[in-house]
C-alpha cells in the first residue's frame, strides 16, 4: 500500500474530511523533503504510520476530539501536535518546543501545510506562564518520564481538562510513581489503552488523565527541576 493510499485509509477511519487529508499529506512531503526536519522517520511510507497513525490514535479519546485548545509539549517534527491540528481544524492547538530550530521547522510546516489553527510557543513548558489552566487537553508523546510530563501538563490544564501521554508499556512501578505524582497535582488516571496504531506497532500506550483538582501553585517547579527530581521517587528521566 502506498504512503497516499495509507492516508486515505486512516481519513476513513477518523472520519477526516478533504482539506484535513490533504494538510496531513503535506505534513508527510515536508518530513520527507526537509533536510531541518528533526526526524530519523521520514520515509512517506514509513512516516505515515509512524508519526501520522500514532497521532491520529489519541482520537478515540472524546475530551480531545471536542477540545477548544489543545497544547502539545514538546513538539519536535510535529507529532503529535500538527498531525491533530489537521485533523481537528476548530481547534486551537499550541505547540511547546524549547529548541529555536525545531520551533522553525514547526512554524515552516504549519504555514505550508495551511494550518492556521497552529500557534508555536519556543519555550519550555515550565516557563509558559501564560497558558496557566487555560488548556482543554495537553499531549505529549514520548517525551519524558511519566510522572515528569504530569508536571509539565497539569499547571496548563483547566480544571476537569485532560492529559493525553504516548509512551511504551507501563510498568507496575512507574504507574505506582505516577499514581503519587498526579495525587500531588490534581491528575487521575483515566484511561489506558494498549495501543496498535498500524498492524507493527508494539507496546504502545495511551495514557488519559483528567484534572479532578486544582494544582498547587508551587507547581511548575524551576526549569529543569521535574526531570531533576521528579515526583513520586522516579529516577532522573530517560
Amino acid at each position: 500500500m502506498s504512503a497516499a493510499d495509507r492516508l486515505d485509509e486512516l481519513a476513513a477511519q477518523w472520519g477526516l474530511g478533504a482539506a484535513s487529508t490533504s494538510a496531513l499529506g503535506v505534513l508527510l512531503e515536508r518530513v520527507a523533503t526537509d533536510p531541518a526536519a528533526p526526524t530519523t522517520v521520514t520515509a512517506p511510507r514509513e512516516a505515515v504510520d509512524v508519526h501520522i497513525a500514532d497521532s491520529l490514535s489519541a482520537l478515540r479519546f472524546e475530551p480531545l476530539r471536542c477540545a477548544g485548545l489543545v497544547v502539545d509539549l514538546g513538539s519536535g517534527a510535529g507529532f503529535p501536535g500538527l498531525a491533530l491540528a489537521a485533523a481537528l481544524p476548530a481547534a486551537s492547538v499550541v505547540l511547546i518546543e524549547s529548541q529555536r530550530r525545531k520551533a522553525e521547522f514547526l512554524a515552516s510546516a504549519a504555514q505550508a501545510a495551511g494550518l492556521s489553527n497552529v500557534r508555536i510557543e519556543n519555550t519550555r513548558a515550565e516557563l509558559w506562564r501564560d497558558g496557566r489552566e487555560s488548556a482543554d487537553v495537553v499531549t505529549a508523546r514520548a517525551l519524558a518520564a511519566q510522572p515528569v510530563v504530569l508536571e509539565y501538563a497539569a499547571p496548563l490544564l483547566r480544571l476537569g481538562g485532560s492529559l493525553i501521554d504516548w509512551r511504551g508499556v507501563v510498568d507496575r512501578e512507574e504507574a505506582s510513581r505516577s499514581h503519587a505524582a498526579g495525587a500531588e497535582l490534581g491528575l487521575e488516571l483515566r484511561e489506558e489503552l494498549n495501543a496498535a496504531p498500524w498492524p507493527a506497532a508494539r507496546d504502545h500506550t495511551l495514557a488519559r488523565f483528567d484534572k479532578v483538582a486544582a494544582t498547587p501553585q508551587r507547581f511548575p517547579r524551576r526549569e529543569g527541576v521535574a526531570r531533576k527530581r521528579p515526583l513520586g521517587g522516579v529516577p532522573a528521566a530517560r
